[in-house]
């Protein structure tokens, strides 16, 4: 032991896992309802609800990626002064690690269909604590109650 009381041996530090990075939006409508789409069959998490987003691309800001998710899971057009970042979730998801940044938007051109889920509702913020939901997403259900 050194002065401090500490052994000589080493702690054995695990090896960081790389981040996924990604973005999801909570879509706000005039009642107060927030969008939430299903997992379709055969993917990861298949049958969870959850905002709409997904991962970024290599060399594209959180927003661009937002953009470019929404139009495509959506079909709808979003400008970036109107995502309002929110809050964060970090959790661990398999050999990488999850930081998921959500925003709040309010305001879109379109109307939103559901492209790649097998199914989406608009759902009071306290409604969200009844839907089963990934680990990520559930942390964050509070921080929307208080906002919206």
């Amino acid at each position: 032991m050194d002065s401090n009381g500490v052994s000589g041996h080493a702690l054995a530090v695990p090896a960081p896992l790389p981040f996924l990075y990604v973005v999801a939006a909570a879509l706000v409508d005039s009642d107060g309802r927030i969008l939430v789409q299903q997992r379709p069959e055969g993917t990861p998490m298949a049958g969870l609800w959850e905002f709409p987003g997904g991962k970024m691309e290599q060399g594209e800001t959180p927003e661009a990626a937002l953009i470019r998710e929404l139009h495509e899971e959506l079909g709808i057009e979003v400008e970036q002064a109107c995502l309002a970042p929110a809050c964060f979730a970090s959790e661990p998801l398999g050999q990488r690690h999850l930081l998921l940044l959500l925003y709040v938007c309010r305001k879109w051109r379109g109307t939103p269909i559901a492209r790649h889920a097998s199914a989406m509702k608009w759902v009071r913020p306290i409604a969200l604590h009844g839907l089963d939901m990934p680990p990520a997403d559930k942390p964050l259900i509070g921080l929307l109650e208080n906002m919206i």
